[in-house]
């Protein structure tokens, strides 16, 4: 069965993919797959040695410093009643990310400057990982559990608040 995890579990995945409901199509597919004889094939495309030598190169990604503190300030604008936190973060989070999101969203953009073809992570790169970086790091309060409002409507705000240039 599945169950809520308590959130220091939750911290330690990298993304929190949204994936709704199968359709006709793909229910299909999994019913066939799953209670007939059905060998799925699959040829591997990496042994842990290429993997672990892909790791150190994401890690040789440049990080320029304006970025990374746009990453900070994004991660510090999920902490209620903090320095950098938005309207929308006082009103409807209990909690913010911790700073392993940080460094979850260092990676992860610098993942996505990898796939296109650069060895710098830009602010577009960091805007693209961030909610599926952060949506499982912060804990919504009591009242927009009752508004229904989620963590992407505010971390999508948070997003669009913080700018990428730092204000005094």
């Amino acid at each position: 069965g599945t169950y809520p995890l308590p959130e220091a579990q939750l911290d330690r995945f990298f993304y929190k993919l949204v994936v709704g409901y199968s359709n006709r199509e793909q229910l299909n597919t999994i019913v066939d797959r799953t209670t007939q004889r059905f060998q799925m094939k699959s040829d591997p495309v990496m042994d842990g040695g290429e993997i672990r030598k892909w790791q150190e190169i994401i890690r040789d990604v440049i990080l320029a410093p304006h970025v990374q503190d746009y990453i900070v300030r994004l991660n510090l604008a999920t902490h209620p009643d903090g320095e950098f936190a938005t309207e929308i973060t006082n009103q409807y989070l209990r909690w913010g990310a911790s700073p392993r999101g940080a460094q979850t969203l260092a990676l992860a953009a610098k993942v996505a400057a990898l796939l296109a073809g650069r060895f710098n992570v830009s602010f577009e790169d960091v805007r693209r990982c961030y909610l599926p970086a952060m949506r499982h790091r912060v804990i919504l309060n009591f009242e927009a559990q009752a508004e229904g409002i989620s963590t992407d409507d505010v971390l999508g705000e948070i997003l669009v608040n913080v700018s990428e240039k730092d204000s005094p």
